[in-house]
């Protein structure tokens, strides 16, 4: 029987900035449950003279908590119960809710994608008017919300050690993709026992690439349905939206993120369709997208979309 379960943002059930394979974990639940899962986003640096009230259990984080390695506090991880390495958790994302009226961005010395026209530190507090689903940006415009989750991941190989929050990787991780929004399925291969599912980085919107560095950074509620698959192994990250399939690639350089996020859909278009390689990428250039996911992260990306018609069965 399905069971909802819910998972708080304390100082006992997050982790600062890094994933690792010898994480306990926060709770544990059954394939197929449900679990809703409270996040804060946002350390002391980027909250410094804020003018909004920060939630209780985010002072409580920072009183008691330190960062290591990464700035992104992520609330897990999650155990699935039977989960082994060579699996893949589906994530199916069912709602994602804002849990404040505010959220932040920031430019920091040295990052960004034009870090050097902008070598200075800004950050901007936002108010969010969740009635009409809107940010009202200080130089004057609007903008409607599109609420996700920038970091969705298990644990990395146990071989990997402590990794930093910061660069996506096989594991999932600060993957920064829009499309990741309710309705959606994320699907992540398993590398340790239990699969260890984290949640973080609260975005209340995000243009693709992310070149400032920040989104609109702030705390949401996330629910979720954690579904084990045992008869296919997966790479990579993959999402199937209620229109398209997307893959993933992360690289130093943008034009290798580009190709593995290409040879990871010819891969499925083999696999599923039964197609050669070559008339497979001969498809793909007609008919798959390569966008550009986050270019901020260390390791960029690039995610390709190809419509869903085009490949019917891809879970059977």
């Amino acid at each position: 029987m399905t069971r909802t379960h819910q998972l708080a943002a304390t100082p006992e059930t997050v982790h600062w900035g890094f994933f690792d394979a010898s994480l306990a974990p926060a709770l544990t639940v059954s394939p197929g449950d449900e679990v809703i899962i409270d996040t804060v986003n946002g350390g002391p640096g980027e909250l410094v003279d804020c003018p909004f009230p920060l939630l209780p259990e985010h002072r409580a984080i920072h009183r008691q908590c330190v960062p290591k390695m990464g700035p992104h506090i992520m609330t897990g991880p999650v155990a699935v119960d039977g989960a082994q390495p060579g699996d893949v958790l589906e994530v199916e994302i069912l709602g994602v809710q804002l849990r404040t009226d505010w959220g932040f961005n920031a430019i920091k010395p040295l990052r960004g994608a034009l870090s050097e026209d902008f070598p200075f530190l800004r950050v901007l507090h936002i108010p969010i008017d969740r009635e009409l689903n809107e940010a009202l940006l200080p130089f004057g415009p609007r903008i409607p919300l599109r609420p996700f989750f920038g970091i969705m991941g298990v644990a990395p190989p146990a071989a990997w050690g402590t990794i930093s929050s910061i660069e996506p990787r096989e594991h999932g991780g600060n993957i920064d993709l829009t499309e990741l929004v309710p309705g959606v399925r994320l699907f992540l291969p398993v590398f340790a026992p239990g699969a260890l599912f984290s949640v973080g980085d609260g975005h209340a919107v995000q243009g693709d690439g992310e070149v400032c560095l920040t989104a609109l950074e702030t705390s949401l509620t996330g629910r979720f349905k954690l579904n084990l698959h045992r008869s296919w192994s997966l790479a990579r990250p993959l999402a199937i939206t209620p229109t398209h399939v997307i893959t993933m690639g992360m690289d130093p350089d943008l034009d290798d993120a580009a190709k593995i996020a290409l040879r990871e859909m010819i891969n499925v278009l083999v696999r599923t369709n039964g197609w050669s390689a070559a008339d497979a990428y001969t498809f793909c250039s007609l008919a798959c997208d390569l966008r550009i996911t986050q270019i901020v992260d260390g390791n960029k990306g690039v995610h390709a979309m190809l419509a869903r018609r085009y490949i019917p069965n891809l879970l059977t």
